[in-house]
């Protein structure tokens, strides 16, 4: 079965065209540009749209559809998730990850110690941030994500290996 990733959420509409106004949950905004079409999720339901012109304002993307010409028919779809298939998804460089494969890994020392599992991931403005967390009761430990920490990463193998630097206990 095909996953899908999120790359973002209708905020409301733009216009009385039925433009939707979408807050971009991906890092690179311009890749509706380069897609035909988009499957939006409201309500338990998966709904394609082909899409036929994409714009900016601020910091959203205004997306006109085919399927959507009213702005009472756009109103619908407000709050919905956009999603595409991984097909559609940009091809990842060398040591690159897609953040919803690290949650669920099992965190270990370079030295081998168990540190926990990484179950959230903090967007800063300078690196991503780790959370690592030893049981359900565990204390959360919190890993930047550079390379001084994270020495590997094995997706295959569900494993993640960081050097914890002085004072991150």
């Amino acid at each position: 079965m095909e996953q899908y990733f999120e790359i973002g959420k209708i905020t409301g509409t733009h216009g009385i065209r039925g433009t939707m106004r979408v807050f971009p949950t991906t890092q690179d905004p311009t890749r509706y540009e380069r897609l035909k079409e988009i499957i939006v999720e409201i309500r338990g339901k998966r709904e394609t749209f082909h899409i036929q012109k994409v714009a900016y304002h601020k910091q959203f993307v205004l997306l006109t559809v085919k399927e959507i010409t009213d702005i009472n028919v756009a109103e619908l779809y407000k709050t919905g998730t956009i999603l595409i298939p991984d097909s559609a998804a940009i091809p990842l460089e060398e040591n690159e990850y897609y953040t919803r494969d690290l949650y669920g890994l099992k965190v270990v020392t370079d030295d081998g110690e168990e540190l926990g599992e990484l179950t959230k991931v903090y967007v800063t403005g300078a690196n991503d941030v780790y959370a690592v967390q030893k049981g359900p009761e565990g204390k959360e430990l919190l890993i930047p994500a550079i390379k001084d920490c994270i020495k590997n990463v094995d997706i295959k193998e569900g494993v993640m290996t960081v050097k914890l630097l002085e004072g991150l206990r």
